[in-house]
């Protein structure tokens, strides 16, 4: 497609922030509604994916964009459902669940995983089951009664980022920690790869699952972006 627009910019507009292109406000790609924006800042974010567009449009240039109209047409009409959608993460959350303790890989996610799982119950004020082997054990009510609390404190686009962070991550307790201004996001993305590197080690690498975990890895840093901007003051 064809670059359609010269100027780009971000405009004060009833309920919050618009991106303009030509003076004119973007709107959803599915419902076609006003694509207004809770900060400054995640109006800036969409603001440079337009902006740097050449003279052909690259369609897969704009994660940003998506998530929000993702927001505004789906999560904003029903947070509840959103935070359910979230809440499923967390019964299955890959930190959560380990080897035998007898394999050499239960030795490593102990390493990596105990201390983002511990800083994260210090956090939130939750208590989590971890299980070893193939059992599956559900956490208790009052720690998923207590985050779904959380959850539904978000506005919508923080949510929208957080299922795409959780999605990629396959764990709640990831996503929720490298959300967290600060956090080491590099090394979080590494932690919900850890099985993924063990089995690369051991078998070698493939070079087509190798770029499809770089690709996993670009939309895992764009969607912290995202939260981020979303949460700024």
């Amino acid at each position: 497609m064809k670059r359609f627009y010269r100027s780009v910019t971000v405009e004060r507009v009833e309920g919050g922030y618009a991106v303009a292109l030509d003076g004119r406000q973007i709107r959803t790609q599915g419902e076609g509604l006003p694509q207004t924006l809770p900060t400054r800042t995640l109006a800036d974010l969409l603001a440079q994916e337009w902006s740097r567009q050449g003279e052909a449009i690259d369609l897969s240039g704009f994660p940003a964009r998506a998530l929000a109209d993702y927001a505004i047409d789906r999560v904003t009409p029903d947070r509840g459902a959103a935070a359910d959608r979230l809440m499923r993460f967390i019964d299955t959350d890959t930190l959560c669940f380990r080897a035998d303790p007898e394999e050499p890989l239960h030795r490593r996610q102990m390493d990596v995983w105990e201390p983002i799982l511990t800083r994260f119950e210090q956090r939130t004020g939750s208590r989590l089951v971890r299980v070893s082997g193939v059992m599956h054990r559900p956490q208790p009510a009052a720690t998923l009664a207590a985050l779904k609390t959380q959850l539904l404190e978000w506005n919508a686009f923080a949510l929208a980022g957080l299922e795409t962070l959780a999605s990629l991550a396959a764990s709640l307790t990831v996503a929720l920690e490298v959300a967290e201004p600060g956090a080491d996001a590099a090394a979080l993305w590494a932690a919900a790869a850890l099985e993924e590197e063990w089995q690369a080690e051991l078998w070698g690498r493939e070079a087509e699952a190798e770029s499809r975990r770089a690709r996993r890895r670009i939309e895992f840093m764009a969607a912290r972006d995202f939260v981020l901007a979303a949460r700024a003051a």
